[in-house]
């Protein structure tokens, strides 16, 4: 599956679009991690934890938006972005998007 943050794909013809595509993930915060977090924005520095378990979510959810463009017949994916929103005060949802197409080498 190619993954492009492009529009298109250089050496490649996108011959069919086949639409929209999505990853998501929910995650709560630890409360433990909560409470360093805290300490951290006092004092400052770098929130391990945390950054370990976005780039935990972000391989999550690109894994399941693959999976739904090759569930739709699709070998790439074009124009991925992510998105990411707080819903509440402590759960984080995380979003890849794309579009799904069929392209061939030229």
């Amino acid at each position: 599956m190619i993954i492009a943050t492009t529009n298109d794909l250089p050496g490649y013809e996108i011959t069919e679009v086949l639409g929209e595509v999505f990853g998501l993930t929910v995650r709560s915060r630890n409360a433990f991690s909560q409470m360093g977090a805290g300490l951290k924005s006092i004092f400052g520095g770098e929130l391990k934890g945390m950054t370990k378990n976005l780039e935990a979510s972000r391989q999550e959810v690109i894994e399941r938006m693959a999976e739904a463009a090759t569930a739709r017949g699709a070998n790439a994916v074009v124009a991925m972005r992510f998105d990411t929103s707080e819903m509440g005060d402590v759960w984080t949802e995380i979003c890849a998007y794309g579009t799904a197409v069929r392209a061939v080498r030229h």
